[in-house]
């Protein structure tokens, strides 16, 4: 049986061609020629079955034979917002593993401790897209610039609010047990911190903007660690199938 090929192309129903980077890898890579059916995802729940009508060295358009509609996976929307790395191989992992689990948006937050206070996005925008073709999602997660902290937790957002931390002199609710009520289905914001945690101050602040201290369990974990087991508990309280 043929592999199915699947590539992004946003507003996919409404183009006929893909992407300069896709159709490079369609054409050069996988060699695809005209007459050959692929499958595309627009990123935001639907996907189309297509056939190749041109390929060329540069490009390759396309006709739609099909198009797909997906049911939604989880319920709400999952918000992961995380102080990167300094080693950002370790965040590029965690947002790899989180888009193939499933994940709605990652923010990254310049925190007192941070200890790298800039990020590329477009680099990680590649890997969201690479993740999201190899687990076959119909949503595509949204990557967010670097914010400072307090700016962050001072923007209204809808939905469940949580701050994770390993402050002892806080008390702290267990962050599963707060979000797999059966008939939850908020969005979800949990926010993770650097290496060497929230300060205490970010934490009381962060509670004040309505964030609930929440932990992710007796064990310490590294912050790619501790983002991607965030992901993980949400898709456990939020999944549909």
């Amino acid at each position: 049986m043929k592999e199915v090929r699947y590539f992004y192309v946003p507003d996919a129903g409404n183009r006929d061609e893909l992407p300069e980077e896709e159709a490079a890898h369609a054409v050069r890579v996988l060699r695809l020629k005209a007459g050959d059916e692929m499958f595309l995802m627009d990123g935001t729940g639907c996907f189309y079955r297509a056939v190749v009508s041109l390929a060329s060295n540069k490009k390759c358009l396309y006709e739609i034979a099909e198009t797909l509609p997906q049911e939604a996976l989880w319920k709400g929307h999952i918000h992961l917002g995380i102080a990167p790395t300094k080693d950002m191989g370790r965040i590029e992992w965690m947002v790899e593993k989180a888009t193939e689990i499933g994940v709605n948006e990652f923010s990254f937050l310049d925190c007192r401790f941070s200890e790298r206070r800039s990020i590329r996005t477009q680099r990680l925008d590649r890997i969201v897209v690479s993740a999201v073709k190899q687990s076959r999602k119909p949503w595509m997660p949204l990557v967010s610039p670097q914010t400072a902290f307090k700016d962050f937790i001072a923007q209204p957002r809808s939905g469940r609010k949580f701050i994770c931390h390993c402050y002892e002199e806080i008390p702290r609710k267990d962050f599963y047990n707060e979000i797999v009520q059966p008939e939850e289905n908020e969005d979800i914001i949990v926010l993770v911190g650097p290496e060497g945690d929230f300060s205490v101050e970010e934490v009381r602040l962060a509670m004040q903007q309505g964030y609930e201290s929440v932990t992710l369990g007796a064990a310490r974990l590294r912050t790619e660690t501790a983002g991607l087991y965030a992901v993980m508990l949400s898709q456990l309280a939020r999944r549909l199938a």
